[in-house]
């Protein structure tokens, strides 16, 4: 594992097409600036603000899709699980487990990502504390895996809407291997009039300042024609829009690696 690195993929597995589509552009991006990628794509997105919205495609065809994208890019793969039995085939296929922010103190679903010894990512919750966050990935820990990560995506800040508290990605370091900022879920205008939008436009700035904070990766979510995506449409970067910002973090990084060691 690099000591920076770039968490992409689609927010939900729409089709195999859409998938490989987008992995392959993610390829030739990876390939271009050397830079380390994690794919990431959801085959069910649980939380849905309305029961008509699109899901995913299902346990075994997002696997068998992941599992593609896997042979012919050789990406390291992560994707979420909202039920403790879904541990165990996931992580046949993934490397890293993600446990979603609504869902980061649900101790059966921490255990059971724990017992797979796969790397596990909670992301933490929109009403949580950073420092309340040592207790989520202690029960990963404290269940034989120290292999463990948080993300961070913003926090409530009254009703509809998220902030970011750049000072989490500091405070939570002592509590994991890796801590990741989630520059899209961090833009989203959670639920508002029945579907949830979003301030993109900031994506930029946001992951330049945690890069600039220390955090040790950033997650995208990148699709090859946004406005179509059948999940998180108002804040997904298209492919070309990811790429934009990769040479300006690099540069964050490189400047917070040189102040890091030399206080």
């Amino acid at each position: 594992m690099s000591k920076h690195f770039f968490i992409a993929g689609p927010c939900a597995i729409e089709s195999e097409k859409i998938t490989l589509q987008t992995a392959e552009k993610l390829a030739r991006i990876t390939e271009k600036y050397k830079i380390e990628l994690i794919f990431k794509s959801s085959f069910d997105k649980a939380n849905r603000t309305r029961l008509s919205s699109f899901r995913g495609v299902g346990l075994d065809e997002g696997l068998r899709i992941l599992q593609k994208v896997k042979e012919l890019f050789g990406f390291s793969l992560t994707t979420d699980i909202h039920l403790p039995e879904q541990a165990k085939p996931v992580s046949d296929v993934v490397d890293i487990i993600q446990i979603p922010a609504f869902l980061c103190r649900q101790t059966d679903l921490l255990v059971a990502a724990a017992k797979t010894s796969k790397t596990v990512n909670i992301k933490k919750g929109q009403f949580m504390a950073p420092w309340d966050m040592q207790y989520a990935a202690e029960k990963v820990i404290l269940s034989g895996n120290d292999d463990v990560w948080i993300t961070e995506r913003g926090v409530s800040f009254g009703y509809n809407n998220l902030v970011v508290d750049f000072r989490s990605l500091r405070i939570m370091k002592p509590f994991a291997k890796k801590i990741v900022y989630d520059v899209t879920h961090s833009m989203q205008i959670p639920s508002r009039g029945g579907k949830s939008g979003g301030t993109k436009e900031f994506a930029g700035w946001l992951a330049f300042a945690a890069a600039a904070v220390g955090v040790d990766g950033l997650f995208f979510e990148v699709h090859p024609n946004p406005q179509e995506a059948l999940s998180d449409a108002s804040v997904m970067l298209s492919l070309d829009e990811f790429e934009k910002v990769i040479e300006p973090i690099l540069a964050h990084w490189d400047i917070t690696d040189s102040y890091e060691n030399n206080p």
